[in-house]
């Protein structure tokens, strides 16, 4: 990225934030913090951050609400930020539309190493050119639009990014490791539920029945694959 990329940390623990600013600023990123639910979307009125760190936990308003009212201002990235064991909070958030998620206490290097992830899949461009179809659904790789029945999809950033990685590979199965490291990068290869939950998310998008799926299968311990029923391929010269 050209310039310094700026992220906002949102948390009610000043403790937390300190180490957020310490850690990321000495690794080349601009950070503005925020205490409070209120206080972050009041930011981000003003300003155009890159990413969001976003505490689950907040007195005032939950990250839950603050990202429902994010997302309808931008589609800025954002990480949660979650107590340690609090598993039912992060795949709520998942589902909700988080991009990733970071346990607390974390390892700054670890915040880092996420960040930069999260903000590599937001900036991605994609290669291939042809256009795959499954049924009712449409996915034109060239132009990243997603139609079902005729009508728009709306995915987010890494919903897009996991539906490339299949359909790009239609009617081949793609191993669990290799989506999560292409779409996540190679830190993530053995996150299976973190795998699990975006998959049931595209279904619930794409599929006529997700309890049933008929486009994108589950191949049990191997992966996933993207059942195409037609795809047109680029025109080669004659």
């Amino acid at each position: 990225m050209a310039t310094e990329p700026l992220v906002l940390a949102v948390d009610d623990e000043p403790a937390i934030l300190r180490l957020v600013r310490i850690e990321l600023t000495s690794q080349g990123f601009k950070v503005a913090t925020c205490s409070n639910g209120p206080e972050a979307l009041r930011f981000l009125e003003e300003q155009r951050p890159d990413i969001v760190l976003l505490d689950i936990l907040m007195d005032e308003m939950s990250g839950i609400e603050v990202m429902r009212r994010i997302r309808e201002r931008a589609n800025v990235p954002i990480i949660f930020l979650t107590a340690k064991g609090r598993d039912a909070d992060k795949v709520r958030g998942l589902e909700l539309g988080a991009d990733d998620y970071v346990t607390k206490p974390f390892h700054p290097d670890e915040l880092a190493a996420r960040v930069r992830a999260v903000l590599r899949r937001s900036t991605s461009v994609t290669a291939p050119d042809n256009i795959v179809r499954a049924g009712a659904v449409e996915v034109d790789l060239t132009k990243r639009i997603v139609r079902k029945n005729g009508d728009p999809v709306t995915l987010t950033r890494t919903e897009w990014m996991l539906l490339e990685s299949l359909a790009a590979n239609f009617g081949k199965v793609m191993l669990n490791t290799e989506l999560l490291s292409r779409v996540w990068g190679p830190e993530y290869r053995d996150d299976l539920q973190y795998l699990r939950v975006w998959v049931s998310r595209l279904r619930s998008k794409l599929e006529a029945d997700p309890s049933h799926p008929a486009i994108i299968k589950t191949r049990y311990g191997i992966g996933y694959l993207f059942e195409a029923m037609d795809a047109q391929l680029p025109t080669l010269p004659a």
